[in-house]
C-alpha cells in the first residue's frame, strides 16, 4: 500500500484547516501556485540577503537595511511555518520529517542569536547565521523536476553504489601500484597517499601535489587518466536513462485527492478513488482564468 502525503501529514477533513492545506500542501489551484511562486520568490531573496550580507565592504548603513531585511524574512518563515502546523492533523509527524526539520532551520538561527549576545568571546555564534542557507532547501517541495530528479537518483541507487564499488577497487588496486612502483622518494608515502593520488587523477582534478616520476609510473597515469574520462560519463548516463524511462511510463503527477480517503495522485480524468472506490469530485484544473475550483 503506498502512503499518500495526505496520510503522512493528516489532511483535515474539512473547514478553513482544509483551505489552509489545499493552498499550502497542494498546487492544482490558482492559490496555491501562487503560494508556492511567492514562497520560491522569498527564499531566493533571503538567500541573497546572506550571501550579500556576508560581504565585508557592507556599510553600517547597508548592515542596517539587512537586518531589518532578515527580520522580515524570519517572520515571514515563522508565520508560514506556524500555518503548516496549523493546518495539519498531525503537527509533529510534520515537524519531525525533513521540509519540517528544514523549515525549523530556515527560521530558528535568527532567534538563536537573540538568545546567545555576539560579544568578542561568543564570536563563533555567527556560524549560526549560515544556517540561513537552508532555506535555498525548501525549493525542492515546490519545483517538480527537482522531485523527478530525485525519483530517477532512487530509482537508479543500486547502479550507482555498483558502478561506485567498481571505481573503489580500481582506485586501491591502481594507487598500491603506484605505491609499489613509485615508493616514498617520490612522493607516495603509503598507500593511502597513494590512493588520494589516484582518486585526482581519475576524476580529472590533477592537484599536481604528487606526480610520479618513473616512466612505468606516467604510464599507469596515462592508463587512469584514459580511464576516469571514460568512467566520469557512467553515473549521468545511468540517471539520464532513469528520466528517460520514468518520462515515458509515467503520467503527469496531480494533488488530486479523494475527500473520503485523503489519499493523493488520482488521474485527471478518473471517476472512483483507486483506493477505496469512492466518487472523486469532478477535476478541473483552474489554469485558465475563471475555471471552476477542483475543490
Amino acid at each position: 500500500m503506498v502512503i499518500s502525503d495526505q496520510e503522512v501529514l493528516g489532511k483535515p477533513l474539512s473547514g478553513w484547516r482544509l483551505r489552509l492545506y489545499t493552498i499550502i500542501f497542494e498546487a492544482d489551484t490558482r492559490a496555491g501556485r501562487l503560494f508556492d511562486k511567492w514562497l520560491i520568490a522569498i527564499i531566493l531573496l533571503s538567500v541573497g540577503v546572506v550571501v550579500v550580507d556576508s560581504m565585508q565592504r557592507t556599510g553600517p548603513s547597508q548592515r542596517s537595511f539587512f537586518a531589518v531585511m532578515e527580520w522580515i524574512f524570519t517572520v515571514s518563515f515563522t508565520a508560514e511555518y506556524v500555518a503548516r502546523l496549523l493546518c495539519v492533523r498531525h503537527p509533529w509527524r510534520y515537524a519531525l520529517s525533513f521540509y519540517g526539520v528544514i523549515d525549523l532551520l530556515a527560521l530558528l538561527p535568527t532567534y538563536v542569536a537573540l538568545l546567545v549576545p555576539e560579544v568578542h568571546a561568543l564570536i563563533d555564534v555567527r556560524v549560526l547565521r549560515l544556517l540561513r542557507v537552508f532555506r535555498i532547501f525548501k525549493l525542492t517541495a515546490y519545483v517538480s523536476e527537482y522531485q523527478s530528479l530525485g525519483r530517477a537518483l532512487k530509482a537508479s541507487r543500486r547502479k550507482i553504489l555498483v558502478f561506485l564499488s567498481a571505481v573503489l577497487m580500481i582506485v586501491l588496486v591502481m594507487g598500491t601500484l603506484m605505491y609499489v612502483v613509485e615508493g616514498p622518494a617520490n612522493g607516495f608515502t603509503s598507500i593511502p597517499t597513494s590512493v588520494y593520488w589516484a582518486i585526482t587523477t581519475m576524476t580529472t582534478v590533477g592537484f599536481g601535489d604528487i606526480t610520479p616520476k618513473t616512466d612505468l609510473g606516467r604510464l599507469i597515469s596515462s592508463v587512469m587518466m584514459l580511464l576516469g574520462w571514460g568512467t566520469l560519463a557512467v553515473p549521468t548516463g545511468i540517471v539520464t536513462a532513469e528520466m528517460t524511462a520514468m518520462r515515458f511510463s509515467s503520467v503527469p503527477p496531480t494533488t488530486r485527492t479523494c475527500h473520503e480517503c485523503l489519499t493523493e495522485g488520482h488521474l485527471p480524468e478518473a471517476n472512483f478513488c483507486l483506493h477505496c472506490g469512492a466518487t472523486l469530485p469532478k477535476y478541473l484544473n483552474d489554469t485558465a482564468p475563471g475555471s471552476p475550483r477542483p475543490y
